[in-house]
């Protein structure tokens, strides 16, 4: 048995794992690349394995970063099956005809660009007709604890990660040649908040021998979720005062559904004016919180009373979803008084990066980050302290109040992740992926200090277990 990695090692996007087990391959997760830096030549890239010999690929959730390359997986070959959760494909059906869209109008722009200096004329990454093709390979939709054979070697269960809507961590069970006993091989996937307000906790590691864990936030501890709000609250409450906006660049995924969760609790609280105009200017967004609405299998018994009783979980009073170009743009006429909700999350493309152009040099106005932003990307120079920025090419004074909440991240954070970890008892090995280096090794060393066998893989390496 053999795996090998081929994204998200040393870094947070891109997650693509391999695993040859006898005569069966298998990928967990195929995702994109993102940044700032020039990353189109990243995704395009030889995948590092034949996407033909592919038998099977478990996509742990429906974030970019860990489904965004699959369309490019069938374009060059794969013909497997695809399995999942019956959320995590309607959502990843939504990301991967947007990220389409996104990769057609950028070719498109960098192709008049070319044109210009005689360049010759670039293809998408792929486009819808590539992601209508994936979505025929997408096949069982297990639920959660449900075993499900794929081979003789290889048996799979998915576990709920409590990251988004359908998340999962993956326990294969491997039988090689004459072997009496399975081996237990478990990838985490992305796991988590504890204090997320829509869905279950994530449930705890199976026992396994071999672990493979993110670490996105492996070296540091959240804010607990009650004063995370508070302070959301009180940023809001602050720029009103002043007159101004309040941007928060927003996950499609349900980053912007919890948002519209606790903004719907503090106005019923009276602690929020209650007809605060609140824009969820993103597509993408609109259409994850309609799926949201089809999947209470995947809620938490709080969120499903809400449901019983007849309330909406994510409406308000005065919520405006922003479909069109147009309806987008007229936003940036409103001066003050408005909380604007728009992708992407890291700042890295769509709509919000319009809404910092026309806020960021305001006093009135603030940002609100409540997610990660990885390096390179426009919000970790804002998070960051950048006194100015680039945007289409024009600078812009960043002197808006900045905000940094980081409760309402749904990944784990360190304490979180060795809790979950620790029931998976004490794995021959354990791989630590999905995280910047500080984060890998705010678990790697304690892991060490108990003796156990630590790896940090880079992209492209393999090992033989």
């Amino acid at each position: 048995m053999e795996i090998s990695f081929h994204g998200a090692a040393g870094g947070v996007t891109g997650s693509c794992h391999h695993l040859r087990i006898g005569k069966t391959q298998l990928l967990v997760d195929c995702g994109e690349f993102q940044g700032e830096r020039d990353i189109a030549e990243e995704n395009a890239a030889d995948f590092g394995f034949d996407a033909s010999e592919i038998d099977y690929l478990l996509l742990t959730h429906a974030h970019l970063d860990h489904c965004g390359r699959i369309p490019l997986l069938v374009k060059r070959g794969f013909r497997g099956e695809i399995v999942c959760t019956s959320a995590t494909r309607d959502l990843a059906r939504l990301v991967m005809l947007d990220s389409a869209g996104l990769a057609v109008e950028e070719a498109k722009r960098a192709n008049r660009r070319g044109n210009r200096k005689g360049e010759k004329p670039r293809d998408p990454l792929y486009d819808v007709q590539d992601v209508l093709d994936a979505m025929d390979r997408f096949g069982r939709q297990p639920a959660y604890g449900s075993p499900l054979t794929l081979s003789e070697e290889v048996t799979v269960t998915f576990g709920d990660a409590g990251h988004i809507l359908g998340s999962a961590w993956i326990l294969l069970e491997v039988r090689e040649g004459d072997k009496s006993s399975a081996r237990r091989i478990v990838f985490s996937g992305d796991l988590g908040n504890a204090g997320k307000p829509i869905i279950n906790l994530p449930t705890p590691a199976p026992q396994s021998d071999i672990v493979v864990m993110e670490t996105t936030y492996g070296d540091r501890l959240h804010k607990p979720m009650e004063p995370s709000v508070s302070e959301l609250r009180d940023a809001i409450l602050d720029t009103l005062g002043k007159g101004g906006n309040i941007i928060i660049p927003t996950f499609a995924l349900e980053r912007a559904q919890d948002l519209l969760f606790f903004l719907r609790e503090l106005i019923e609280k009276g602690e929020l004016p209650p007809h605060l105009p609140v824009f969820l200017d993103s597509p993408m967004a609109i259409s994850a919180t309609e799926i949201f609405r089809r999947h209470p299998e995947c809620f938490n018994r709080s969120t499903h009373d809400l449901f019983e009783k007849g309330t909406d979980p994510f409406g308000l009073p005065n919520l405006h979803f922003t479909r069109d170009t147009s309806e987008s743009m007229a936003i940036n006429q409103i001066k003050g008084g408005a909380v604007i909700m728009a992708g992407s999350g890291m700042a890295s493309g769509g709509r919000v990066t319009h809404h910092l152009r026309h806020n960021l040099w305001r006093t009135d106005s603030s940002v609100i980050f409540v997610g990660y932003a990885a390096k390179g990307t426009l919000a970790r120079r804002i998070i960051d302290g950048s006194k100015s920025v680039h945007i289409f090419g024009e600078e812009v004074r960043v002197v808006a109040r900045i905000f940094t909440i980081g409760g309402f991240s749904a990944h784990a954070d360190h304490d979180e992740l060795l809790a979950w970890y620790g029931r998976a008892q004490k794995p021959e090995h354990t791989f630590l992926v999905h995280g910047e280096d500080n984060g890998r090794e705010g678990i790697a060393k304690i892991l060490r200090e108990k003796g156990l066998a630590v790896h940090c893989p880079v992209i492209g390496e393999h090992y033989s277990l």
